[in-house]
C-alpha cells in the first residue's frame, strides 16, 4: 500500500529511534541485530536500541509503508535462514530525506539565534 508523505501523522518529524532505522537502511537491507549494530557504531555507542525498541518501530514502520521485508538473502551458507532482513521502500527513502532537510533547517536556524552565540562565550 503506498501512502503519500503527508497522509503519515506526525511526518517528519520523526522519532531518533526511526531516524536512526531509516539511516541504517540507507544503505542496503539488513536485519534487526545488523540495525542495531549500525546504528551504535554511527552514533558512536550514544544511542543503542534494545530489541523491544527496535522492532516494536519496525512493525510501525512496516505499517506505514517505511520499510518492507526483503525477498532477498546473502549467500544461504553465510546466512541463519530465520532472519528477516529489511529494506526502504521508495516512501522510506522520501521521508529520510524530508527528516533530514527538516534536521538541518533547524541547525542553521538554532546557529542564527543568540542561545548558541551566548553558549560559545562560556
Amino acid at each position: 500500500m503506498k501512502r503519500a508523505l503527508n497522509d503519515l501523522p506526525g511526518l517528519p518529524p520523526l522519532s531518533p529511534t526511526v531516524f536512526h532505522i531509516l539511516l541504517a537502511l540507507g544503505e542496503g537491507d539488513r536485519h534487526g541485530y545488523s540495525i542495531m549494530q549500525e546504528v551504535t557504531a554511527r552514533s558512536q555507542g550514544q544511542v543503542r536500541l534494545g530489541p523491544g525498541t527496535l522492532y516494536g518501530a519496525i512493525k510501525r514502520m512496516m505499517q506505514d509503508g517505511l520499510i518492507e521485508e526483503s525477498d532477498e538473502r546473502p549467500d544461504p551458507e553465510l546466512d541463519d535462514e530465520r532472519r528477516r532482513y529489511y529494506r526502504l521502500t521508495e516512501l522510506g527513502q522520501r521521508v529520510a530525506a524530508a527528516e533530514t532537510d527538516r534536521l538541518a533547517k533547524l541547525v542553521r536556524l538554532a546557529r542564527t539565534k543568540s542561545l548558541l552565540r551566548v553558549s560559545k562565550l562560556a
